[in-house]
């Protein structure tokens, strides 16, 4: 019989990894593979950990490129995986962007640790993985097209457009039979009406058995139509008193998604000469993946693109990749558009930009993403009067506005729009990728749509199909 087991995002929303015992002795199948990110000794004993032996494994079924979902691919290639990795075409290219860059940060961190923290050598780490792991994962990935099942590994499996991030995917699962046990893996779901992107598909495929997130599924966000307007003027106003805005933006969709909305202002004349800077090499390569998959855009976009023969604002905006040119940019003094990594905050050359910056009432910090607990990004959005930045405490003056109108994760009306007429007919329901309110709403979601039964499983769960 075959079994669906549970390790990572569940009760949590990092760390995605979800097991599809085949039974009969057809091996294990996972979808995601995702890097588990928390308190630095929790996350690397869970990251080395899991729940089969890697060369056991059959294959790994990839929604989507984010980091906790695909980040812990490298460190199962490098305990001993061979299968392949299913995934679009766009997933693919981006994910050998995405896990090179973690491998980079996975080298850093632990040099850094080595160097300046450990206190002798039984102190000493390794890193989770290398970029040579990252290299050696990049031959497993077999791209698939949405809509086109595929028969493999003991399975059949048929993407669908998940409208989240450039190629992320739902994913319907089809075991054994006839007739077959058909399982629905959302991954992460998009939004309807958002810039770039095709709206998730509907109708969703009915299933027996539905694997869903809930990150927002008690919330509802601000309306993307007025978005661009909303965030053109804050900018206008922040330049008019002399100001730099600082937008944290994740360098996967976010980024692009704001420089998509800037070109179209400056060509409409809604925003004047004001310089724009991403100042991210990774967001700067994530772009040129976008740029090379145009047959994700939705015909706006498409319509653009061929209009304007790029959507990213090659000529509006300057990507900025040395870390020269990336310091400068805190001397300068005249107002200007900075959009950096990390998205919440947690790292990279947004931390510089922000300690020069929160302690200035003329200048404006943007949060256009969701902001875990504990990061600086939430403290940021609540608007704490002290902000802690590389050790030391700032006095934070600067403004702070908060549009979630540009998240690319569904909310409570999506869900019941995508996944209530699927309700009535599955047998069961498991809510992962949530916090533990947002599972409760789900739960309440998929209950009142007609599901006899939803779970909330904890890790090591295991359950009969």
């Amino acid at each position: 019989m075959p079994q669906l087991g549970f390790h990572g995002a569940a009760g949590t929303v990092t760390g995605a990894m979800h097991l599809v015992h085949l039974g009969n002795g057809g091996g294990t199948v996972a979808m995601d593979c995702g890097l588990f990110q928390g308190p630095r000794e929790a996350a690397r004993e869970w990251n080395r950990s899991f729940p089969v032996p890697p060369a056991e494994l059959r294959s790994v079924i990839l929604s989507h490129a984010h980091i906790d979902h695909s980040g812990n691919i490298p460190g199962l290639v490098r305990q001993g995986f061979r299968g392949r990795i299913r995934a679009t075409a766009a997933t693919c290219d981006l994910a050998g962007v995405m896990l090179a860059d973690s491998a980079k940060i996975q080298e850093e961190d632990a040099a850094y640790w080595n160097a300046r923290r450990a206190a002798g050598p039984n102190d000493r780490i390794e890193p989770l993985y290398t970029l040579a792991d990252a290299r050696a994962s990049a031959p497993l990935f077999d791209g698939v097209e949405y809509g086109r099942p595929v028969a493999a590994d003991g399975c059949k499996f048929t993407f669908l457009d998940a409208g989240h991030i450039l190629g992320s995917a739902a994913v319907l699962l089809e075991i054994g039979g006839p007739p077959p046990v058909r399982l629905l893996y959302t991954g992460d779901l998009g939004r309807f009406g958002v810039p770039i992107l095709r709206d998730p598909t509907e109708p969703l495929p009915a299933a027996d058995y539905l694997v869903t997130e809930c990150t927002y599924a008690g919330q509802r966000h601000d309306e993307p139509a007025g978005m661009k307007e909303r965030l053109v003027g804050l900018i206008r106003e922040t330049s008019a008193r002399g100001g730099k805005t600082i937008i944290p933006a994740f360098s996967v969709g976010r980024t692009q998604t704001l420089a998509y909305y800037l070109q179209q202002a400056v060509g409409e004349k809604l925003l004047g000469p004001v310089p724009i800077f991403v100042d991210s090499p990774l967001s700067a390569s994530v772009t040129e993946v976008f740029r090379r998959h145009p047959e994700c855009y939705d015909a706006e976009a498409r319509a653009f693109w061929r209009e304007e023969g790029d959507v990213f604002g090659r000529e509006i905006i300057k990507y900025i990749t040395s870390v020269d040119e990336s310091k400068a940019l805190n001397d300068r003094t005249a107002p200007c558009v900075i959009i950096a990594s990390s998205g919440m905050c947690e790292n990279g050359r947004i931390l510089h930009h922000l300690k020069h910056a929160v302690e200035d009432e003329r200048n404006l910090v943007i949060i256009v993403g969701y902001q875990a607990e504990n990061t600086l990004g939430r403290r940021i959005a609540e608007r704490r009067h002290e902000l802690k930045i590389f050790g030391r405490m700032y006095n934070r003056r600067c403004r702070v506005e908060v549009l979630t109108g540009f998240s690319a994760h569904a909310d409570s009306r999506d869900f019941q729009r995508l996944l209530g007429p699927l309700a009535r007919g599955l047998k069961a329901a498991f809510v992962v990728h949530g916090e533990a309110d947002q599972a409760a709403a789900m739960r309440k979601i998929l209950a009142r749509a007609g599901c006899p039964k939803v779970n909330v499983p904890a890790p090591g769960d295991r359950f009969d199909l």
